[in-house]
């Protein structure tokens, strides 16, 4: 009994591993690419438009399918999906490699954001069907958390690395080996989980899929500019917004009356779990925003090379994972609640003092303290977040509900973007004017429209809290 129990907990862990270092990979790919662009664009002779595209591409095809990947992993067997979706991307990342034209490559990024999207809501479905609720789920999601969080960081600093040292195709094939070993190890280690029955809802999938692929695009591409110029009232921009609405309006009127529904209407009945959603979306547009700026912040103000910049990053990926996993010990004692409201009171607090950050200001006091709170207070809140996104979700749903929760966190990268990106630009103009400035005055002009960008993002984290200590219940359930 007692060896059974031990080769069951072993067999489970290699279960874990293989499923967290897999998302590592989605994740990690949607940044690593960034430090490579200038390479790319030289290499394949892109346009400066379409070079956004390098990236924008997988995040709008990942942030569109997901929620069509969580709903065909319960319906065709998650196991069965995370195979499938990792062995897209590998073979996507394998061939954009081998890329010679501009649109080769933007078609094999989005072929990988769609492996991903097919292959990410499985694994933490698997996580939720493979581990018991209680100390060993919280562990599980913990090192999920700890892992997947490392993706930004890690991605940044491999991208820096490869494009200093390797070609950009090695921003490609260093997926090859990781898919090909992962996909080995799913087969093995993981079991497929039970189907359920039923069929695919079509018109669901096209209209949930389409409008939240919209949504992201035009996010994307309605913040202001460097320029000062803002997108918000462009035509194509209102156009893609708008139809937007209206196909996510659509979407919920054909799941409210179809039995087979791609998202069930019934998973965002539970007040915790509804909460939880909102609080991602909010969370990861503060972080995502912060992100983009404090990047461009330290290249263009600092003068920061794209791998010191990576470096900068190590100790903050470093504070997001052991966020993770000291939340994942405390979550039993303490409560979701309480970590993830004193979790976004570091967060804000960092953010707020962040924003009065300038161009010459100390690393120490003007950088380092400030995004340790934010941080530090950011990984203490993703186990709780994914506990409460995942608990009492009947086993049939549980593809679908990973889904979702994986959207919120897409849909909120594109809003922080389009928001924060607006506010800090808008600041920036107001100082430079229409007509080019000199160095000093640009750099002045950035940290200006970073500061508010960043105070912006303390306060969507304050309203996160305040929507996290309305919804999610007190105490240690």
């Amino acid at each position: 009994m007692t060896q059974d129990l031990a080769e069951g907990r072993r067999s489970r862990t290699l279960a874990l591993w293989t499923i967290s270092i897999a998302q590592l990979m989605f994740l990690l790919d949607a940044t690593v690419v960034n430090v490579a662009l200038p390479s790319i664009k030289g290499s394949l002779g892109f346009s400066g438009s379409g070079l956004e595209w390098v990236v924008t591409g997988y995040s709008l095809a990942f942030g569109g399918l997901l929620l069509l990947g969580g709903r065909a992993g319960d319906i065709l067997g998650r196991r069965r999906m995370f195979v499938a979706g990792l062995a897209l991307f590998t073979v996507a990342s394998l061939l954009g490699g081998l890329a010679t034209t501009p649109w080769w490559l933007l078609v094999c990024r989005a072929v990988q954001g769609a492996g991903a999207a097919a292959a990410s809501p499985a694994a933490l479905s698997l996580i939720a069907t493979t581990f018991p609720e209680g100390p060993e789920r919280d562990r599980a999601v913990g090192i999920y958390s700890a892992v997947a969080t490392a993706g930004g960081g890690v991605g940044l600093l491999a991208g820096g690395l490869i494009a200093t040292s390797l070609s950009w195709r090695w921003v490609m094939f260093v997926n090859v080996p990781f898919g090909v070993f992962i996909v080995i190890a799913a087969m093995r280690v993981l079991t497929e989980t039970e189907r359920v029955r039923g069929r695919f809802d079509l018109a669901g999938a096209l209209t949930g899929t389409a409008g939240v692929t919209l949504l992201v695009y035009g996010l994307i591409n309605a913040a202001t500019d460097q320029t000062g110029t803002t997108h918000w009232a462009d035509t194509d921009v209102l156009v893609t917004l708008g139809a937007a609405v209206l196909l996510i309006a659509a979407f919920v009127a054909i799941e409210r009356r179809n039995p087979h529904a791609l998202v069930p209407l019934r998973i965002f009945v539970d007040r915790v779990r509804a909460g939880t959603y909102i609080v991602q979306i909010l969370t990861s547009t503060a972080m995502f925003g912060i992100f983009f700026f404090l990047t461009l912040f330290l290249q263009q103000v600092w003068d920061y090379t794209p791998l010191q910049t990576a470096v900068v990053y190590v100790p903050l990926t470093a504070l997001l994972v052991y966020g993770a996993r000291l939340s994942s010990r405390l979550v039993a004692k303490t409560g979701a609640r309480n970590l993830v409201i004193g979790g976004l009171l570091s967060a804000a607090a960092g953010m707020a003092w962040l924003s009065q950050i300038g161009d010459s200001s100390g690393y120490l006091t003007g950088m380092l303290v400030p995004t340790v709170l934010t941080y530090a207070g950011l990984g203490l809140t993703g186990v709780p977040l994914t506990l409460s996104a995942m608990s009492r979700v009947p086993a049939e749903d549980s593809g679908t509900a990973s889904g979702v929760f994986s959207a919120a966190r897409q849909v909120g990268g594109a809003t922080g973007l389009a928001v924060l990106g607006t506010v800090a630009w808008a600041a920036a103009s107001a100082i430079t004017g229409p007509k080019p400035a000199s160095r000093s005055l640009a750099d002045h002009a950035l940290a200006v429209g970073a500061g508010r960008g960043f105070a912006v993002a303390a306060g969507i984290v304050l309203l996160a809290l305040l929507v996290a200590a309305l919804t999610l219940p007190r105490g240690r359930s």
